[in-house]
């Protein structure tokens, strides 16, 4: 008993030393709140960037943003499909807590929404002072749900409330907080309103407007999500005239509605290679916006993406090695799937040239924003603020004991990382799933199963799987064998 008590002691104490730590690091680096821009690319690789040894696509602002800052090599998303690696960064939970667990459709428009019970970094922000603004794509509750962005911590958002809209680019509505905004588009390419510009557009208003008062700037782009589309100027041309290849002809883009010759693409890898230099670019405006108002040093910039490379609408994870080398894209929980580009800038704050090898997750995120806020920490997170990291004295860093995804699709998927070690079980609705065993420092693409050749360690990384895995009615993963 005594053993016991003396353990919960000792577990509280390090506990109060980690958060006085915490706040004794911020405290030396300045006393004044950053506003916070939080920019998360869609469907964006680990590989698609300068940073990360792209080499046929530019993407020279988010590099620059790399070379003057802090560089993450081993940062995960929340999962490997959108919405519930959305919900995982919201709320600050794994996929086996967090509250949305996959793409659960509503008709006629909208996903499944976070519940009124759902605590969100933006509500954390809102309550501590920041004006909180989102602009984008949504995908966790429609406009008069409790997991609309009004609801959930947003003091504006503007763009896609729904991600199945945001599948195409001249839709034919956004949305404007509760309010629906009416375009030219149909649904076709090319025809209407360029929707990623319209969005961004409100992105800089946003700025210009909150240039007095501490903010909260979540800019969730549908860039390069498919479809594969948008205007053919500079972006496209330069690619276009770079790369010699075939038609697409297709109309797989991730939904199941259909318009004849929605998806025919003249040049596929030219126009993803402008999607992604396009986005490239507003990333530059945001930055240039921040420093014609004087904001760019008390500015902290996060730049990520939600999930790995895609092969829909005709892209070409293969020929742009999107992957960067990783086995796996989207909807995969190998590391091409989940592994994500992760950049921090931070003029004066956040050293330049940095590279860590923190191991983190989106989950991460909500107890990192809340101590840069100096807000109230969460309720309950599966996360562990980086701060210490981000500032410089990563000895002082707290570590993960592991990391845990499931994603609800293709008969179920687990994994968890512990150190070197990864487990991974396909088809877990079977009953009876395939498991697959790595260590990544020796094998980081994946390519030797070597569960059978050590059954304590799959035993070890299953019991976690177990532990993490709490089962959800709304998105039952285990219990839909009975």
């Amino acid at each position: 008993m005594k053993a016991l008590i003396f353990i919960a002691l000792k577990k509280a104490v390090l506990a109060i030393l980690l958060v006085t730590t915490t706040s004794s690091i911020f405290a030396q680096n300045g006393s004044k709140r950053p506003n916070i821009v939080f920019i998360m690319a869609d469907d964006l690789g680990y590989g698609d960037l300068g940073a990360y040894g792209q080499v046929k696509i530019e993407t020279k602002h988010i590099d620059s943003l790399a070379s003057s800052g802090m560089k993450f090599d081993n940062f995960y998303a929340g999962t490997s499909v959108c919405a519930p690696s959305r919900s995982s960064l919201m709320t600050g939970q794994h996929t086996g807590h967090t509250y949305v667990r996959g793409n659960k459709e509503i008709e006629p428009e909208g996903q499944e929404p976070l519940a009124d019970s759902v605590q969100t970094i933006a509500m954390l922000l809102q309550k501590a002072g920041y004006t909180t603004g989102a602009f984008g794509k949504w995908g966790l509750g429609m406009v008069g749900t409790t997991g609309a962005p009004d609801q959930k911590g947003f003091d504006e958002f503007y763009g896609y409330n729904c991600q199945r809209q945001s599948h195409r680019y001249y839709p034919t509505h956004l949305w404007h907080n509760t309010k629906r905004i009416e375009l030219d588009g149909n649904g076709l390419m090319a025809q209407g309103e360029y929707a990623p510009a319209l969005i961004q557009e409100r992105t800089l208003a946003f700025i210009d407007a909150n240039k007095d008062k501490p903010f909260f700037l979540y800019v969730p782009t549908v860039l390069p999500h498919a479809e594969l589309a948008g205007p053919e100027d500079e972006y496209y041309k330069q690619y276009a005239q770079k790369f010699d290849e075939k038609p697409y002809r297709g109309n797989d883009y991730g939904s199941k509605a259909t318009v004849p010759g929605y998806n025919s693409v003249e040049k596929p890898h030219a126009m993803y290679a402008s999607m992604v230099s396009r986005m490239d670019a507003y990333v530059g405006q945001i930055v240039e916006r921040l420093r014609r108002n004087n904001l760019l040093d008390n500015t902290i910039i996060i730049f990520t993406s939600d999930n790995g490379a895609h092969k829909e609408g005709g892209a070409d994870p293969n020929f742009f090695n999107s992957s960067g080398g990783l086995r796996g894209t989207k909807r995969d929980l190998y590391e091409g799937g989940i592994k994500t580009p992760f950049i921090a800038y931070w003029p004066g704050k956040i050293a330049k040239g940095k590279t860590s090898n923190y191991l983190g997750a989106f989950w991460d995120i909500m107890p990192t924003l809340a101590d840069l806020a100096k807000t109230d920490h969460p309720r309950y997170t599966d996360g562990i603020s980086f701060v210490p990291t981000l500032l410089g004295y990563s000895k002082k860093q707290k570590q993960h004991d592991y990391l845990y995804w499931e994603f609800h699709e293709d008969g179920g998927r687990q994994a968890v990382r512990k150190g070197d070690w990864k487990l991974i079980l396909q088809k877990v609705m079977s009953g009876s799933p395939t498991m697959e065993l790595y260590n990544l420092k020796k094998d980081p693409k994946e390519q030797h199963n070597i569960a059978i050749d050590n059954p304590k360690k799959v035993m070890e990384l299953r019991s976690l799987i177990e532990k993490a895995h709490v089962e959800s009615s709304i998105f039952p993963l285990i219990t839909k064998l009975q």
